[in-house]
């Protein structure tokens, strides 16, 4: 803590409050006290009572002591939640909010898309260190594993909402365990089930769980959420080898049994020790590293961490070198939350972010890259990491529809449909859920009735000549169906438009309809409405489909386009975005993009044989560009089932505005899956063919 009061000069006649209540508060107030004027203490749980000899206030009292200045003394990532938490009252209130380490925490978090600017230690100077050195040792979270939610604090909320589930609650949950926490670290490093005793002799109120259970639980919930660092295993996994000893250090309540459980879901499987505070009650502020060195004599000894505090000024304290990596979370801090700040008050937007971050800032050696960019190198990535988020809301949204409206039937329309039913039969599957064979071309064919049908279709309009619309939207060849002289390549006539092939037109419909509806009987269907999805349209698959069934078809799609002008088509419609919400948005500029990527590895419907088979269009896309399309779908596969996996269905909160973020990161990181940038987009019934690359 040495420096506090040349941090702090500037408020030196102004009255402070310190937030916090643990011990290194204790040791600020010794530094601070008697040359600042220290008013009052801040703490989350308490706003009354004393301590370290100081009151314990409120927020709304600092405002009646004309505090100028909050000092958080916490960890970073504790001071990330608290400024959340209240940083806004400051900024109304004119208070200054910094950290003990002299980091304002009420700037603003401009984003940014590199790391211009962003200095660290490299793998090469890493391996460098640890060439010179006998042994090495890690930390453990945020270093070596990472967690697939936004703050540690996460965690706790998730075990509370989950115990709930379960029937157990317990009044203030957080706020006990977060309490409980911060109590008995003040002279030791406490046990979880400890910390949970603790919660439940001051908790008021019977409840039918014990300590052991509730630490268990928790424990539970914590592993789930653990992935490894890639980079960072990889780096452990090449000391072993070459013969070194290698520590894993860690501060935590959990046991040495339960570390080398989360070492092994993460790959660690080789280590020599685990020195963990919990077990040796004490921790690397304190005595921790003492035992470390107990073990390693004479050794030279190299910590890797990423708490500046903890990890590397305790360890150089007791004579380690020590080297600090960026975590995922200060990576993602460092680009200004790429914009997302704004939207962590949620859960569930807190778990979609550390999902992004645990993914994307995985490496603490991205900054080393020669241009700095942010970049995506798979198109896996690009599925998990830009499409999923906004993807997983809609079929959240979906389901929930279904629900609400009672539908026993639900059809996804192909192909757009093909990844969406099944993310939405993921969550424990539904037995009334079709993958609907169809297309916008293979509707009209069937359903043209009148000739108000024909003028429908002829106000869509066509990239190409009257003879090739007639070719692909209606499947005619002119001059061998009714007799007259073929038209020129290249050129529409005035003379002659799609109302004068009329007759054909219907005749053919006929024929297109009779076998549709020999594909519609083999499918299983109950009595009521259908739940009817089509992605971004009009809706008229919708009409056209709806003319073949008896059923009455409810229209859930994710965007409906011209609203207004299908008013008279008396089509029942509800969509995730409506015209109005989407125009000019994120989803507007990009759902060609988001198309491309959920259809299926099939070619278009153009309609149905005799036997009611399907008919397919001829496929125009390559084997890369198909695998490229399947690459990107498992990413927003494997990201839905973790987001459903890891979020409580009471908690799952749609953001469309941080949907739209993660949407527009592919126009703001560099791009590098070549199979990607090759993609096309393709609307046969437009006749149109469009280079991905001019969409992004």
């Amino acid at each position: 803590m040495a420096g506090l009061g040349e941090i702090f000069r500037q408020y030196q006649n102004n009255s402070i409050a310190l937030y916090g209540l643990g011990v290194e508060t204790e040791k600020a107030l010794r530094e601070l006290d008697g040359e600042f004027h220290i008013v009052g203490l801040l703490d989350s749980f308490r706003e009354d009572g004393t301590c370290y000899g100081k009151q314990i206030i409120s927020l709304p009292q600092c405002i009646r002591l004309q505090v100028k200045l909050i000092i958080v003394v916490a960890r970073p990532g504790s001071c990330r939640a608290i400024a959340k938490r209240i940083g806004k009252f400051c900024m109304e209130n004119q208070i200054a909010l910094i950290d003990v380490r002299g980091k304002d925490l009420g700037a603003q978090n401009r984003e940014a898309y590199d790391f211009a600017g962003v200095d660290g230690v490299t793998k090469a100077q890493i391996r460098e260190l640890i060439a010179d050195n006998d042994a090495v040792s890690f930390d453990l979270f945020d270093t070596l594993v990472m967690r697939r939610a936004l703050f540690d604090t996460d965690v706790i909320e998730l075990t509370e909402r989950r115990l709930k589930e379960k029937g157990i609650c317990i009044e203030d949950f957080c706020s006990k365990r977060q309490q409980a926490e911060k109590e008995l670290s003040k002279d030791a490093a406490p046990t979880l089930e400890e910390i949970y005793r603790f919660v439940l002799e001051k908790a008021q109120g019977v409840y039918n769980v014990t300590a052991k259970e509730l630490a268990d639980f928790e424990w539970a919930v914590d592993y789930e959420l653990l992935v490894p660092r890639g980079e960072m295993t990889g780096l452990l996994s090449e000391i072993i080898s070459s013969g070194k000893k290698v520590y894993i250090v860690s501060d935590t309540y959990y046991s040495r049994r339960q570390l080398e459980k989360m070492l092994d879901k993460c790959g660690v499987r080789e280590y020599t020790d685990i020195l963990d505070s919990s077990e040796y009650k004490t921790g690397k502020r304190q005595k921790l590293f003492e035992e470390l060195r107990g073990i390693t004599g004479e050794q030279r000894c190299l910590h890797i961490g990423d708490d500046m505090e903890a990890d590397i000024e305790a360890a150089k304290r007791h004579g380690f070198d020590a080297c600090q990596v960026y975590s995922g979370l200060d990576l993602l801090e460092k680009t200004g939350y790429l914009g997302m700040w704004e939207h962590t008050e949620s859960l569930s937007s807190r778990i979609k972010i550390g999902l992004f971050a645990a993914r994307m800032f995985n490496s603490p050696f991205m900054f080393e890259r020669q241009d700095r960019k942010l970049c995506v190198r798979e198109s896996y990535d690009m599925g998990y990491l830009f499409m999923a988020p906004v993807i997983a809301d809609f079929v959240v949204w979906f389901r929930h529809k279904v629900q609400e409206e009672k539908l026993d039937n639900v059809w996804f329309g192909a192909r757009d449909g093909y990844l969406i039913k099944r993310l939405y039969d993921m969550p424990g599957g539904d037995a009334h859920s079709v993958y609907f064979l169809t297309s916008r071309m293979a509707a009209i064919r069937a359903g043209m009735e009148d000739e108000k049908d024909i003028e429908y279709v002829a106000e869509m309009k066509f990239s190409g000549t009257l003879q090739q619309q007639l070719k692909e939207r209606f499947g005619l060849s002119v001059e061998e169906k009714d007799g007259t002289e073929k038209l020129p390549a290249g050129t529409v006539t005035e003379e002659k438009s799609l109302v004068d092939y009329s007759r054909v037109i219907w005749e053919k419909s006929r024929e297109y309809k009779r076998n549709y509806r020999r594909y519609l009987q083999t499918l299983p269907l109950a009595e009521g409405d259908i739940a009817f999805f089509d992605f971004v349209a009009k809706g008229t698959s919708q009409m056209y489909i709806g003319r073949l069934v008896e059923n009455h078809l409810k229209g859930l799609y994710f965007l409906q386009l011209e609203k207004d002008n299908m008013q008279d088509k008396n089509l029942d419609i509800t969509a995730f975005y409506e015209s109005r919400e989407a125009a000019g948005s994120v989803i507007y500029e990009n759902y060609y993009i988001l198309e491309t990527v959920l259809t299926s590895e099939e070619p278009s419907v153009t309609g149905f044989d005799e036997d009611g088979k399907a008919v397919f269009a001829r496929e125009t896309r390559t084997e890369r560009d198909i695998g490229c399309i399947k690459r990107m779908q498992d990413g927003i596969t494997d990201y839905f089932r973790s987001y459903i996996q890891i979020c409580p269905a009471s908690e799952i909160n749609v953001d469309k505005r941080l949907d739209e973020i993660f949407l527009e990161l592919i126009h703001k990181f560099k791009i590098l899956d070549k199979d990607f940038l090759n993609l096309k987009v393709e609307d046969p019934f437009f006749n149109r063919m469009t280079d991905i690359t001019d969409l992004i």
